[in-house]
């Protein structure tokens, strides 16, 4: 399975803001779309592009276009966070969105909204969702783009688990992981260790 460690000095300041539990919503939101755009960056390295001559203000310049339709799929509600980011880079991307919660207890994903553009089999499609714990969501959406037609996917994480990790290569090895960390562990409520905390509750500043 495809596991790219990002590992650039901006990404990694962005990442130690993120996990300092001092930090303030604000901040929290700022360093996420930061580490957004550069971790989306690295994922989207290889797309294919054309070259093309455009006329500048004086002569014409050869350069290249993306050649390839994009479809960034952010997982509710955490995921939520990264898209702007995507967006900022990619402004022509289509956008799904799949909906899955996580029962507190047993951790287990339950699926409770979808909807994804048409046409998924010759797009890249890039899934962002901050947290990959368990794995359990992770592999809900996957499953649920491949039933889609999707076959070119990347997932991009800001903070992953090793027991994640597995699952996904188990399950999706084709599928590329992009993430800046792979931390220690799952505790016993299922949340990484050291992490961040609740992603989507440090970002909403619902905690």
């Amino acid at each position: 399975m495809p596991l790219h460690l990002v590992d650039h000095p901006l990404v990694h300041d962005a990442l130690a803001i993120l996990r300092d539990k001092r930090t303030a919503t604000e901040q929290f939101r700022q360093a996420a779309t930061r580490i957004s755009v550069l971790l989306v960056a690295e994922a989207l390295r290889d797309l294919p592009s054309r070259p093309v001559t455009v006329d500048t203000p004086l002569g014409p310049a050869d350069g290249s276009r993306l050649a390839s339709d994009i479809v960034v799929v952010p997982v509710l509600r955490a995921g939520l966070g990264m898209l702007d980011a995507v967006l900022g880079l990619v402004p022509s991307a289509r956008v799904g969105h799949i909906g899955l919660q996580r029962d507190e207890i047993t951790a287990v994903a339950s699926h409770y909204y979808s909807k994804l553009p048409t046409s998924l089999a010759d797009s890249q499609v890039v899934v962002i969702d901050p947290m990959l714990a368990t794995g359990g969501s992770a592999i809900a959406a996957l499953d649920l783009l491949q039933r889609a037609g999707a076959r070119t996917i990347r997932l991009v994480c800001i903070v992953a688990a090793p027991e994640g990790v597995a699952l996904i290569a188990h399950h999706h090895p084709a599928v590329a992981i992009y993430t800046p960390a792979v931390d220690r562990e799952l505790n016993a409520h299922k949340f990484i260790v050291p992490g961040l905390g609740d992603f989507g509750d440090r970002l909403y500043g619902t905690v």
